[in-house]
């Protein structure tokens, strides 16, 4: 049975790859290829330039999106403070986020609960910079007391939490779904034009 869902997954994986990603690079490769035959009028190929735009835009969204059910590559094989490291670093090096961490982390959660805990703070950074246009970010992982506290500040642009956990845009429901799995508790702490801050306790 465990064989079988993981050719299962293989599959769905090998279908979204094709459908998503391979399907839509063939068309830029179309498009580039006119260009390069030099055959089109300025028209011709301000348009083709834009559908380039396009197709590589949703192609992007698209591996992301197939990228969120895999589990990173480090995470699996060095630990959690390693992934982190891993994150922390990729994010700093856009230029864009000065990000002040101190990692401590001793428990030993599932894969799959430290897969939550990951994702969790990626989200709170990529929301960081899309939507609250921060520049530095706190983050602290403490792991004592039986209890996992995760503290993540930012000096973004703010937000109305009520607000916020009813729309989709701000990956809130999807933080708060993951915090419940991992049974721990969110605090949000935010106004316009103050930052934010968010604390996940997770008794262990």
């Amino acid at each position: 049975a465990t064989i079988q869902t993981q050719e299962d997954e293989r599959n769905r994986i090998a279908q979204d790859l094709h459908d998503a990603i391979s399907a839509k690079l063939n068309v830029v490769s179309l498009h580039l290829n006119m260009l390069l035959d030099g055959n089109l009028n300025k028209e011709e190929e301000h348009q083709a330039l834009g559908n380039v735009l396009g197709i590589t835009t949703n192609v992007l969204d698209s591996s992301r999106q197939i990228a969120h059910n895999l589990l990173p590559p480090i995470l699996d094989k060095f630990g959690l403070v390693a992934a982190f490291d891993e994150l922390i670093e990729e994010f700093e090096t856009t230029k864009k986020l000065s990000i002040d961490s101190s990692i401590v982390y001793n428990t030993s959660l599932t894969k799959n609960n430290e897969l939550h805990l990951f994702r969790i703070v990626q989200e709170f950074l990529n929301n960081s910079i899309r939507h609250g246009k921060a520049t530095k970010i706190f983050l602290q992982l403490e792991d004592s007391n039986n209890n996992l506290v995760i503290t993540y500040k930012d000096n973004g642009i703010g937000f109305h939490v009520k607000q916020a956990l009813n729309e989709h845009g701000l990956g809130l429901k999807n933080i708060k779904s993951r915090v419940a799995i991992l049974n721990g508790d969110l605090n949000i702490k935010s106004q316009q034009g103050q930052g934010a801050t968010f604390q996940i306790t997770i008794n262990h």
